[in-house]
């Protein structure tokens, strides 16, 4: 049974081929052993990596369109299609020259197919304090990555040599054989065992990466992250992520922000929210009262006979607002909700000071609000009277 291609990358049949680049880069990112060093993590990444090879190969993407598997076994090998009655596996090309008679002899093939691959993208994650999201911070991190082997500077031979052209396949990177069915006869091409498609070979291999190009190395780098971000974020450092086989690009290099909680304010974009408590008292009669922020110390005003839940605003003290292009315009404001307490233990003097309170305010006995503002009489008196 053919493998799901598009099922594997979490993709659709008809996604552009931008679509399944971003799916695969997402799937790389999770899976990377770099970040993910569990061994079943490990295999879903190198097959990950086979499916986008072959989607984002056009030809072989046809071939899985038509029911194909190019990564399955058989007489087409890794680039074949499994023929439905019984013969060997076929490619794309080889259908048409099938049917127009031009397989005879070689027909066009693919080509041999290039050393240099795309390296990988590489994930690191940065825990930041609120404070260091607002002023921006640089950090090193020494990380272990693929770099460029010195030695051969990624041709994969030793000094002084170089690459030879592949006798078994004259440098094609595949080798063809022909078989009669039905139809004529019918071209079968798969890759090279010798020199794995390449069209050439390494004769003597460079004795610091093998043959690789590239070579495993610890390495120090600045991050600098910018004011504003969040956690979530990422910040792109582009090409300081793995070097590819045959010296290939290097690919991207991602620091993602893990923002660790904060003792006093709670962040919401660019505004930060914070809970202060005030006696009734200071509610009652007002006071300018110390707040200490991200930046310092700032004054809040309560206005005498502040009420519960009442939310002061601080414009233009919370967190910068970092713009997609990296660009900082402005910054947010600081919400200060307040909370009223009421006592719930007085002493006796206490009590008194309170009771001659209410006696000047004329609170001894407290009515309910009604809707058409006329009162009738206080609480316990209407409870009396049985009046709903």
């Amino acid at each position: 049974m053919a493998r799901d291609y598009y099922g594997t990358l979490g993709v659709k049949p008809d996604a552009t081929p931008e679509e399944i680049k971003r799916a695969y880069r997402k799937l790389a990112r999770e899976l990377h052993p770099d970040v993910n060093p569990d061994e079943a993590a490990q295999k879903r990444f190198s097959e990950v990596t086979a499916v986008y090879e072959v989607l984002s190969d056009p030809q072989k993407r046809k071939l899985v369109d038509m029911g194909g598997d190019p990564l399955g076994g058989g007489g087409g090998g890794a680039g074949g299609m499994r023929d439905p009655f019984g013969g060997a596996g076929f490619g794309l090309g080889d259908i048409m020259d099938a049917f127009f008679g031009a397989a005879t002899g070689g027909g066009g093939g693919r080509g041999p197919r290039s050393r240099q691959q795309p390296g990988s993208d590489a994930l690191l994650r940065m825990e930041l304090t609120l404070e260091e999201c607002l002023t921006g911070v640089s950090r090193e991190f020494t990380v272990d990555t693929a770099i460029l082997c010195d030695q051969c500077q990624g041709g994969g031979c030793s000094p002084g040599t170089a690459t030879q052209t592949c006798d078994t396949c004259n440098g094609r990177g595949e080798i063809q054989s022909v078989q009669r069915s039905f139809l004529g006869q019918v071209v079968t091409a798969r890759p090279c065992p010798v020199c794995r498609g390449f069209g050439e070979v390494i004769p003597s291999p460079c004795a610091q990466c093998g043959g690789d190009g590239r070579v495993r190395s610890r390495r120090t780098i600045t991050v600098q992250i910018p004011p504003g971000v969040a956690d979530g974020m990422r910040v792109r450092l582009a090409s300081q992520g793995e070097v590819g086989p045959g010296g290939g690009p290097a690919g991207d290099l991602y620091v993602e922000v893990d923002e660790l909680p904060h003792d006093t304010f709670e962040r919401e974009g660019a505004n930060l929210h914070g809970t202060l408590r005030i006696p009734m008292t200071t509610a009652a009669l007002g006071a300018v009262l110390q707040l200490k922020t991200l930046d310092g110390t700032e004054e809040l005003r309560v206005e005498p006979g502040t009420q519960p839940n009442t939310e002061l605003v601080l414009t233009g003290r919370g967190m910068p607002k970092l713009r997609s292009s990296g660009r900082v315009d402005g910054r947010g404001d600081i919400h200060v909700h307040l909370q009223v307490e009421v006592p719930t233990k007085i002493d006796s003097k206490q009590a008194e000071l309170l009771r001659e309170l209410a006696a000047l305010r004329g609170e001894e006995e407290p009515e309910l609000a009604t809707t058409n503002g006329r009162g009738h009489g206080g609480l316990f008196s209407r409870l009396r009277t049985g009046r709903r």
